[in-house]
């Protein structure tokens, strides 16, 4: 089981999408407040479409809240400040991989508290960072790869003999 964690996420049509991904990996999804929108927006809503039955959610008061609910995670923090990329980090089953909101990313106190933890997506120097969903996305199937792709189908309908 694979645990994506946003720290409060300002855009609904990105946690929609987060949701979705979700959904699809059988990833649960842990929303840390202040949420920057309600979780019944229809923005999050249409973004996730029909996929939000199918997320395991929890939601936290604050990051306090989450640690005393999740004692030592194993926990990965994704930032562009990192010293390392993801492809160095070996995710565990169980694992959390946190994320911060758009604007602004995860508390600096949080990144030097988990220093170890913290991995970056490689990109160019002059770009500010990628998309919250698509950074998601990225590490949730890095992680889930590493893992072997557990409970997941890894071919399609189509016939092995074209």
């Amino acid at each position: 089981m694979l645990n994506i964690v946003l720290v409060e996420p300002e855009i609904p049509m990105n946690t929609g999408n987060i949701a979705r991904t979700c959904a699809v990996t059988r990833a649960c999804l842990h929303l840390v407040k202040p949420l920057g929108f309600d979780i019944s927006d229809k923005a999050v809503k249409r973004a996730g479409l029909d996929y939000w039955p199918m997320v395991d959610l929890t939601v936290y008061e604050n990051l306090d809240d989450f640690f005393s609910r999740n004692p030592a995670p194993d926990l990965w923090l994704a930032t562009t400040k990192a010293p390392r990329a993801y492809a160095e980090a070996e995710f565990r089953d169980g694992c959390y991989l946190m994320f911060g909101k758009e604007t602004a990313g995860l508390p600096e106190a949080l990144r030097t508290q988990w220093y170890d933890r913290c991995i970056r997506i490689p990109m160019r120097q002059d770009a500010r960072s990628l998309n919250l969903a698509n950074s998601v996305a990225i590490l949730t199937y890095e992680a889930l790869r590493q893992q072997g792709f557990p409970d997941l189908s890894g071919a399609g309908e189509m016939s092995a003999a074209i």
